[in-house]
């Protein structure tokens, strides 16, 4: 059996979208629902149109925004180019009052060149001091007093009596006697410092409170004893650590250590932590 014979036995509705097609039409006519006419195409169009128009308004409004800016840089430039112009004028003049400063300048010191130099005075001639520093004589000392000078000079009695040798002998210890009284009465000021020490124990073991009490113990004249303090050192161990005022002409550190290390029994040694002047 052929394919054209298999065909014709078979029922098929080879133009079914065709009536299909026109059905639809049939029940849009009953049912009324407009179809499409010449009118509709032409609506259509124009609505291209319009929505071509405004895309053409909308690139146009774009582009005038864009020199509308471009135009204000240009007038921001310009502005600027003005300002600059001003500037550059301002500094024109200054340059041209500095050179006319300086030519004026250059006048005064051409004149002072050619004027001719000012005599200036000998310098006078120094006289050393015994201390070593020189001085310079004045040369302009009016001759009265020279005269003067020469006439006290011979009123001078180079073979005085004795008597006048007394007196200046008595008048010489008097002054002495009451330049001793004047220094006497001036109190006199009596150099201190401040110390710190650092007194250490042999062992933890060790009573502080008793190393401490040893410690004060030594009294000596220019001594003052202060604050104190246990630091620790280690492994248990405290220093005591005590200050003191002293006078230095009465009391030395060295003698401090030489009685503070006599109490052996508590005291390994003595080390100064601090030394400053009152």
């Amino acid at each position: 059996m052929t394919s054209a014979d298999f065909l014709a036995q078979e029922k098929i509705w080879f133009d079914k979208p065709r009536y299909d097609e026109a059905e639809r039409r049939f029940y849009e006519g009953m049912n009324g629902s407009p179809q499409p006419t010449k009118q509709d195409a032409g609506a259509n169009s124009i609505l291209q149109d319009i929505a071509r128009a405004r895309e053409n308004i909308q690139k146009s409004l774009a582009g005038q925004q864009q020199q509308s800016s471009s135009a204000a840089d240009q007038g921001e430039l310009v502005s600027r180019i003005k300002g600059l112009e001003l500037e550059n004028q301002s500094l024109n003049k200054v340059v041209e009052n500095l050179r006319a400063a300086l030519s004026k300048l250059e006048r005064r010191v051409s004149i002072l060149e050619k004027s001719p130099a000012a005599v200036t005075p000998a310098p006078a001639p120094s006289v050393p001091y015994t201390n070593g520093t020189t001085v310079q004589q004045k040369t302009s000392a009016p001759v009265k007093k020279v005269e003067e000078e020469e006439d006290d000079d011979d009123d001078i009695d180079l073979f005085g009596s004795d008597d006048e040798d007394e007196e200046a002998e008595k008048l010489k210890e008097q002054r002495l006697k009451e330049y001793a009284e004047r220094k006497a009465k001036k109190p006199t000021i009596i150099a201190k410092s401040s110390i710190l020490l650092d007194v250490k124990p042999w062992d933890d073991e060790t009573d502080m409170v008793k190393l401490e009490e040893c410690v004060r113990s030594v009294q000596v004249d220019g001594l003052l004893w202060g604050m104190s303090k246990l630091v620790p050192v280690g492994y248990g161990i405290k220093k005591l650590q005590i200050s003191c005022v002293v006078e230095d002409d009465k009391v030395g550190t060295d003698l401090l250590e030489e009685e503070i290390t006599k109490f052996e029994d508590y005291i390994q040694s003595v080390d100064v932590a601090a030394f400053n002047k009152i």
